[in-house]
């Protein structure tokens, strides 16, 4: 298949936006998980992760990109779900799926990319999956590898080009898992999804249209049976989602994100702030 590089997202821009971020996280502190019973505690967007699992750096069907932030950890739910997704992949003879970020050893909040990612439940995964199984040594840094935008913008449409019966697949094989509580991609993705022919149509209620997610997917979990620490978010609404809620995602009805400022968080959970309370002492051993 023929690529151009223009469609290869430069890792440098993820590199300045890094470097614009003036305040780094407290969590970015702690390297290795803490040592409890695995536990999402709060909100996707407002936790912490106890007892994380580390997500291997690679397995069948799959490798860990950008090692070097440290982001490769989950809920072992979560670490479960990515290697079993791997093997269906593998399975499926799709190619090599590249987990992006997942969470910090810790959970918590990121210093810049993301609102969630804070329980250990989210995952990015790329949408690119004609990159050969490479090294570690080739995938450790921001600008080893580039992920590649699946979207034409300006007329909210796949880009044929990239874009192939492979993604789709991947993405059917994600969200047909019951473990998914639902999976974010870029509108356009979802409408390419809702115009194909599938024999069954209940796992396309699970896929999401939010703004950008154009070169990956996030995908996020239930709760963990059993864990009262986490908070769960309402399930999408009933149906495939290729009507009325699509079109309201796409031109002329789509209206781009706000510019405005971030929303100040409640306060952390309690648990979550007595393992930041140990990030002073943390910092010395």
């Amino acid at each position: 298949m023929y690529f151009s590089f223009l469609h290869l997202i430069p890792a440098a821009l993820f590199t300045l936006a890094a470097a614009a971020s003036v305040s780094a996280s407290p969590w970015a502190v702690f390297s290795t998980p803490s040592e409890h019973d695995p536990k999402s505690v709060g909100t996707y967007t407002n936790g912490c992760l106890l007892g994380a699992a580390k997500l291997p750096a690679e397995g069948p069907g799959y490798q860990v990109v950008r090692l070097s932030r440290n982001r490769n950890y989950g809920h072992p739910v979560l670490v479960d779900y990515l290697a079993d997704l791997g093997l269906r992949v593998n399975d499926a003879d799709l190619g090599t799926m590249l987990v992006a970020d997942v969470a910090m050893p810790r959970g918590g909040a990121f210093d810049h990319g993301h609102r969630s990612h804070q329980t250990g439940l989210d995952a990015d995964v790329w949408l690119r999956l004609d990159v050969p199984p490479l090294p570690r040594d080739q995938r450790t840094g921001q600008d080893d590898v580039a992920a590649m935008d699946m979207v034409d913008g300006k007329n909210f449409l796949v880009d044929r080009r990239y874009w192939t019966a492979a993604q789709a697949q991947l993405l059917h094989l994600a969200a047909a898992d019951d473990r998914v509580a639902r999976i974010f991609v870029h509108p356009a993705i979802k409408k390419a999804l809702c115009e194909q022919d599938w024999p069954d149509r209940a796992w396309l209620r699970r896929i999401r249209p939010w703004h950008g997610h154009t070169a990956h997917f996030h995908v996020r979990l239930h709760c963990p049976t059993g864990d009262d620490t986490c908070r769960f978010q309402e399930p999408p609404p009933a149906g495939d989602g290729c009507g009325a809620e699509l079109a309201s995602w796409l031109p002329p009805l789509y209206r781009p994100p706000s510019s405005g400022g971030r929303k100040s968080r409640p306060p952390l959970p309690a648990a979550c702030q007595a393992l930041l309370a140990d990030a002073s002492r943390y910092r010395q051993d």
